[in-house]
């Protein structure tokens, strides 16, 4: 089983009411699960990690495990920070490279630890620019920042 996961966060004023969104699809974009919360102070990229932790939660009560994932997010901070920086910052035990500590640290390390008990790749795609699932999850965020002004 191949799944396609999409999330986005977001937050009105950052920090302020913040919320995130996830959408797990199957072959021919069929979506399989959708989900969104919300916190009422918060930042725009604790949104979006949150967004994509809470997609691998879920996708961590599969059976049987799916057998690729590809994980697409509008936000360079996720993509990148998973597929590039965290390795850094791990061996630098937890700082940048200007020494400075990881900001969202404690979802860094959860998203580290879902992220190595499946199989993911990691696609980055830009926002607002069409793409059904992606749109999807963006109103949903919305809806999820509406929820709790």
């Amino acid at each position: 089983m191949r799944l396609s996961v999409y999330t986005d966060g977001g937050c009105s004023g950052n920090p302020g009411p913040g919320g995130w969104a996830y959408v797990i699809a199957g072959e021919g974009a069929v979506i399989i699960a959708e989900k969104w919360g919300a916190e009422k102070n918060t930042t725009n990229n604790r949104m979006e990690l949150g967004a994509v932790i809470a997609a691998l939660e879920a996708l961590s009560l599969f059976s049987p495990v799916p057998e690729q994932v590809t994980v697409y997010t509008d936000s360079q901070y996720v993509q990148k920070g998973i597929t590039q920086w965290i390795h850094s910052w791990k061996r630098n035990n937890w700082r940048t490279s200007g020494k400075d500590p990881v900001k969202n640290r404690d979802l860094w390390q959860r998203l580290d630890e879902l992220s190595q008990a499946l199989p993911l790749a990691w696609q980055w795609v830009k926002g607002h620019a069409g793409n059904p699932l992606n749109e999807r999850c963006d109103q949903m965020t919305q809806d999820a920042i509406a929820s709790i002004r």
